[in-house]
């Protein structure tokens, strides 16, 4: 992808309410209740600061900012599931159903901020306690892309979720031509399973890649890293 962000992926979605909202991993797992629980407590007292010195959970004053990111087209067109148009009162919404998803230990918004404090790029994280999954979408600020910065965000980012949210497998879509985002994501170590189709919060479909990586997975390739 030419002019896209670094990194822009999510996984598959359902409609509620012209919101669109992820799918669930194609792979299920066995889950007792009490992983299940470990996880929501887990999503609800996340350490952001793990990601980065400037991760920060998304709030209203952060909504101008991140209209500002969706309004270069570059960022925003290969994300199917943000909410749209971008104004205020829809950007709004998101944060604040964002932050209540949040207390369920369902979800969270945050969003990186550069050293002005403006915001830089932004991370959507989807949490199914009960399947011990989650997926993650997200993006960076044009003038922020192409430093490789995005591939090891993502990295940080998928071994934050297996190790600190505690699940056991991580899902991930991106559209047919974001080249871009399949590179970060293979080269993470996903495995490729084909395609499934992604709904966009007017209703339209979008075909999509699909991946997943267990936890096992991302530890045996951690450790490998290590020996060498």
């Amino acid at each position: 992808m030419p002019c896209g962000p670094d990194l822009a992926f999510s996984a598959a979605a359902n409609l509620r309410q012209g919101v669109s909202l992820s799918a669930p991993p194609l792979s299920r797992l066995d889950v007792p209740a009490e992983e299940a629980d470990r996880i929501r407590a887990a999503v609800r007292s996340a350490d952001l600061t793990l990601l980065g010195a400037r991760q920060v959970l998304a709030g209203h004053e952060h909504v101008e900012g991140l209209i500002a990111l969706f309004a270069d087209r570059g960022v925003s067109d290969p994300i199917y599931d943000l909410p749209r148009p971008f104004t205020i009162p829809v950007i709004q919404g998101w944060v604040d159903e964002a932050r209540a998803r949040r207390e369920a230990g369902e979800a969270l918004l945050a969003v990186s901020l550069d050293e002005a404090g403006q915001v830089a790029g932004y991370s959507y994280f989807t949490i199914w306690p009960e399947l011990s999954a989650a997926e993650i979408a997200g993006a960076r600020r044009a003038d922020l892309q192409n430093s490789g910065e995005g591939g090891r965000g993502a990295a940080r980012s998928f071994g934050w979720m297996f190790e600190h949210l505690g699940v056991r497998l991580i899902g991930l879509t991106a559209s047919l031509d974001n080249i871009r985002s399949a590179r970060v994501i293979e080269a993470a170590g996903f495995s490729p399973m084909g395609e499934r189709s992604s709904i966009r919060p007017d209703g339209s479909e979008r075909r999509s890649r699909y991946w997943e990586m267990t936890r096992e997975s991302w530890r045996e390739r951690a450790g490998r890293s290590e020996e060498r």
